[in-house]
């Protein structure tokens, strides 16, 4: 079966690609084809990375498992597409390079492509110009200065930390 996923680069302007793909091929064949669609060279380091429907990371496959037998993580080539895509509206997080962290959002929108005329992996669709430099990502967070309010939260005082909080 063949499988439709859009890729959109994380950017002010509009920049998509959607590849045509054998669900059976693994995510380094993906990485491939995201690499060619968008001009890379595809000599960088690169990674997926599950995502919910907020596109929070989550489960990392890196091409290359660089954590010298800590904490070992699946590799792009060990993991077959339908296993992290296997409904439509599926998501994941694509990041190549991570000195210049290109990031693409990643989604299945269609499971049953019919496309037995065309070479596979191929290119569907293109809208938009990659920009010379990748865009810079702006990460935010929560202001968790209210949850300790020292006013309000007394738990240091029962472990002793106050002597070590307030000496001169």
């Amino acid at each position: 079966m063949v499988y439709k996923i859009r890729v959109i680069l994380n950017s002010k302007e509009d920049v998509i690609r959607d590849i045509a793909i054998l669900k059976t091929k693994n995510l380094e064949n993906l990485h491939n084809a995201i690499s060619n669609a968008f001009g890379f060279s595809g000599r960088e380091m690169a990674a997926f990375y599950r995502a919910d429907d907020d596109w929070n990371q989550g489960e990392e496959f890196p091409l290359f498992d660089m954590s010298d037998g800590l904490d070992s993580k699946v590799q792009m080539q060990n993991m077959l597409i339908e296993n992290v895509l296997e409904e439509k509206e599926h998501k994941l997080i694509y990041v190549y390079d991570f000195f210049t962290m290109w990031s693409f959002y990643i989604e299945l929108i269609e499971t049953d492509l019919d496309q037995q005329d065309i070479e596979l992996p191929s290119l569907l669709f293109s809208l938009g110009t990659i920009p010379k430099v990748a865009p810079d990502l702006q990460f935010e967070s929560e202001d968790l200065s209210k949850e300790f309010d020292e006013d309000k939260d007394d738990e240091f005082d029962e472990f002793g930390f106050d002597e070590y909080m307030n000496y001169e």
